[in-house]
């Protein structure tokens, strides 16, 4: 058990690094490093990809609160936008556990794969929208909250890689984007991590010190240290080259994506 945890704490390091340097959250990373965990582990292939999904959500839970009260310190959050977006996010995020725990864990893998695929895409070009022609209503962020919540769910992230370019296309600056996403990270994290304990309760394949999907020494490993070590990711950023350290991470996912889709499809 203790060198279990001392894994995840590793593993929560490194994802504070890679969270602080992208300007990503740390989803992107931990989710495909829990599920080659697990297997490791020996955990039962129909459960251990939604445990990753669902321990990632729970840790972004945590995680996320202190990103969120640095950016309203700072004032960049447009809570009047976050508001709308969070009523959408909300039942999104319920809509998106109940569509994962419906699919084969090899299923999930390949949805996973292909999203970390696009992302990788997007980060190597530096793919960004171009502004629209019209600031969003309120019905539309509720309708576009819905969607990233059901997504992000799916693929246990913090909704980042989603929700700033779509803040961004509908006309508000970079570092508002930034900071209002941040905010809509937490109703994700926290809609998706209750629901996936509620739908995985009792379920049979769970190992031990499971809460529902959620695996609790990985969350408690990860939680431990991946806030300590975000700083530091934050620092090295600005003394490294961005397109290098995007491009470098464009290609981890690209293999974690090979591995999911063609293993799967294979």
């Amino acid at each position: 058990m203790l060198t279990t945890l001392l894994l995840y704490m590793v593993l929560g390091a490194f994802a504070g690094v890679a969270a602080g340097l992208f300007g990503i959250g740390g989803g992107l990373l931990i989710v495909p490093v829990l599920i080659f965990s697990f297997q490791l582990q020996g955990v039962s292939p129909e459960v251990l990809t939604h445990m990753a999904v669902a321990t990632s959500l729970a840790t972004i839970v945590v995680t996320s609160v202190s990103s969120v009260r640095a950016h309203h310190q700072h004032g960049a959050v447009r809570w009047e936008l976050f508001k709308p977006l969070a009523a959408g996010i909300l039942l999104g995020a319920v809509l998106g556990v109940n569509t994962a725990v419906q699919l084969p864990g090899g299923v999930l893998q390949v949805a996973l794969g292909v999203f970390a695929l696009m992302v990788a895409v997007q980060m190597a070009l530096n793919l960004k929208p171009g502004a629209g022609e019209q600031v969003a209503s309120k019905v539309e962020l509720g309708i576009a909250g819905g969607l990233i919540g059901w997504a992000s769910s799916i693929f246990g992230i913090g909704g980042g890689s989603l929700s700033v370019p779509y803040l961004s296309w509908r006309r508000v600056v970079m570092q508002q984007a930034v900071a209002t996403s941040a905010a809509c990270g937490l109703p994700i994290a926290i809609m998706g991590a209750l629901t996936n304990i509620w739908m995985g309760w009792g379920e049979p394949e769970l190992p031990q010190w499971s809460l529902g999907y959620v695996y609790l020494p990985a969350f408690a490993g990860i939680v431990l240290t991946s806030a300590f070590t975000a700083p530091l990711g934050a620092k090295l950023a600005h003394r490294l080259s961005q397109p290098v350290l995007k491009k470098v991470f464009a290609v981890f996912l690209v293999v974690v994506a090979g591995r999911f889709i063609f293993s799967n499809l294979g």
